[in-house]
């Protein structure tokens, strides 16, 4: 019974989604707000996010040269493009509930979208932050995904284009390594530094 419940996936996500729904309410009772859910929803699409950048920059990337040839398709045909699903679109939902966040007014205050993107005191870091995300979920969307698609052979590339593809993909996953650690450093102290 247990192994059937934590061998699905859905399930399992279903299950802690309400028990996480549970707990807001049980201590925050009707105090819960919308702009609470959107900062766990945010926090939750960025771990999926940076969780699978740091999956492919610490285990796949240096693991796949010393894989069998013949093993290979393994990860290229059904892990890799699977991860990278939920790699752009955790990168995609982590920008947009980021967004929505800091373009929410607070209880007697505007938002803080346009100063924190304008760099303005005090919203600097949280804006330094937001720019670092923005340029890594661009990386993700407009130069990972599409070298991805080609060195994977999820479109038509010929063995060089594929190699070159590759490498591209690498090195911009790589500056998305560097750009989180600190976009990690603003993010958290903008909050509680």
């Amino acid at each position: 019974m247990m192994a059937k419940f934590f061998g699905n996936l859905h399930a399992v996500m279903a299950v802690g989604l309400l028990a996480a729904i549970a707990l807001m309410y049980y201590v925050a009772g009707d105090m819960i707000t919308v702009p609470s859910i959107m900062r766990w929803l945010h926090l939750f699409f960025g771990v999926t996010w940076i969780g699978l950048l740091y999956y492919f920059n610490f285990v796949q990337i240096p693991t796949m040269p010393s894989i069998p040839a013949e093993l290979k398709p393994a990860i290229s045909k059904h892990i890799a493009p699977k991860a990278l699903f939920f790699f752009r679109w955790g990168a995609a939902l982590t920008v947009l509930t980021g967004l929505a966040i800091a373009g929410q007014p607070g209880v007697g205050s505007p938002s803080y979208l346009v100063q924190a993107l304008s760099l303005e005191q005090p919203y600097r870091l949280i804006g330094i932050g937001m720019w670092l995300a923005l340029i890594m979920a661009f990386n993700v969307w407009f130069i990972i995904w599409p070298a991805q698609k080609k060195a994977l052979g999820i479109v038509e590339a010929d063995d060089a284009t594929k190699a070159a593809a590759g490498v591209r993909a690498m090195m911009f996953s790589r500056l998305n390594t560097l750009l989180s650690l600190p976009m990690f450093y603003a993010m958290v102290s903008a909050n509680h530094g």
